[in-house]
C-alpha cells in the first residue's frame, strides 16, 4: 500500500511537472515579443512635406525602431554627404557633409479590429532651423488600400497644423518579393505671424499642400534582410502651395526622388 501511494504521488508529481511545463510554454508563447527594425535609406534628395531639405547631393537616412506591448520608439536621421542650399533649408555646413537632423518618435497603438489608432510625441532636433515639438494622432483601417488619417500638431517653434491622407497596398509579384504603392495628399494650416503670405503682408497660409505618389519593391534577402528600390513624386495640390513669394517657407515644385533601402527586421 505504502509503495502503492508513493507510486501515485510520484505520477501526480511528474503531472503536475508537465501541466505546469506545457503552461509555462503557452503562457510564454503568448506573451507579447519586442520587435523593431534598423534600416538605412540613400536617396538622391531629402523632401519633407513637399519642401525639398537636401538637394544635389546623396542623403542617408538611418532608422531604428523598437516597439513592445502597442508602445514605440523610433530614432531617425538625415546625413546630407554635400549640403547645398533650397528655398527653405539654409545649410549649417554649406558644400560639406552633415549630420544635420535627428528625429526621436515616441507613440503608442491601440487596435479595435481592423481600426487601428495612433497617438504620438515627435522631437525633431535640426541643425539648419529651431528645433521643434509635434503631437499627432492617426487612424487607420486594415483594407486593401489601408486608408490612414494623420493630424500633427507643432506645439513649439512653428505652430500649426498638418493633416495627411493616405492610402498604401502591396501586392506578390513573384514569390516573396512585393510591389508596393502609396499616395498621400497633406493640407497645411499656420497659426502665428511667421505663416503671413506675401512677405508678411497677406493672410497666413493655409492649403491644400503636398500630393505624393511613390512605387517600391520589396526584395526579402534573407528571412529578417530585405532590400526596397523606390522612386517618389512630390507635387503642389494648390495654386497657392504652388506660388511664387506666397508661401513665406518656399513654394513646392514638382520633384522626383528614388534611392533605396536596407533592412534587417528583429
Amino acid at each position: 500500500m505504502k509503495n502503492f501511494r508513493i507510486c501515485i504521488t510520484t505520477i501526480v508529481m511528474l503531472l503536475c511537472i508537465s501541466l505546469s511545463g506545457a503552461y509555462a510554454e503557452e503562457q510564454k508563447a503568448e506573451d507579447p515579443k519586442i520587435t523593431g527594425s534598423i534600416s538605412t535609406g540613400v536617396f538622391n534628395r531629402y523632401i519633407f512635406r513637399g519642401y525639398e531639405f537636401g538637394s544635389k547631393s546623396a542623403v542617408i537616412q538611418p532608422t531604428v525602431t523598437i516597439s513592445y506591448k502597442g508602445f514605440s520608439v523610433t530614432f531617425w536621421g538625415n546625413i546630407d554627404s554635400n549640403e547645398h542650399a533650397t528655398q527653405l533649408f539654409t545649410p549649417d555646413r554649406p558644400g560639406r557633409k552633415s549630420f544635420n537632423e535627428t528625429d526621436l518618435t515616441l507613440s503608442y497603438t491601440y487596435a479595435i479590429d481592423k481600426l487601428s489608432l495612433t497617438g504620438g510625441y515627435i522631437y525633431y532636433a535640426t541643425k539648419y532651423t529651431a528645433e521643434t515639438v509635434e503631437l499627432f494622432l492617426s487612424a487607420s483601417y486594415d483594407i486593401i488600400t489601408k486608408p490612414t488619417v494623420t493630424i500633427y500638431r507643432d506645439i513649439a517653434s512653428y505652430p500649426g497644423t498638418y493633416i495627411n491622407f493616405s492610402l498604401s497596398h502591396s501586392e506578390k509579384v513573384y514569390k516573396d518579393i512585393t510591389l508596393d504603392l502609396g499616395t498621400s495628399a497633406g493640407y497645411f494650416a499656420g497659426d502665428d505671424d511667421a505663416f503671413k503670405t506675401e512677405s508678411s503682408t497677406g493672410k497666413k497660409y493655409r492649403a491644400f499642400h503636398d500630393g505624393m505618389v511613390k512605387a517600391s519593391f520589396t526584395v526579402p534577402i534573407t528571412k529578417n534582410v530585405s532590400v526596397q528600390p523606390l522612386v517618389q513624386y512630390c507635387f503642389p495640390l494648390s495654386d497657392k502651395a504652388k506660388r511664387h513669394r506666397y508661401n513665406p517657407n518656399g513654394h513646392l515644385d514638382e520633384t522626383f526622388a528614388y534611392g533605396i533601402n536596407l533592412t534587417y527586421s528583429l
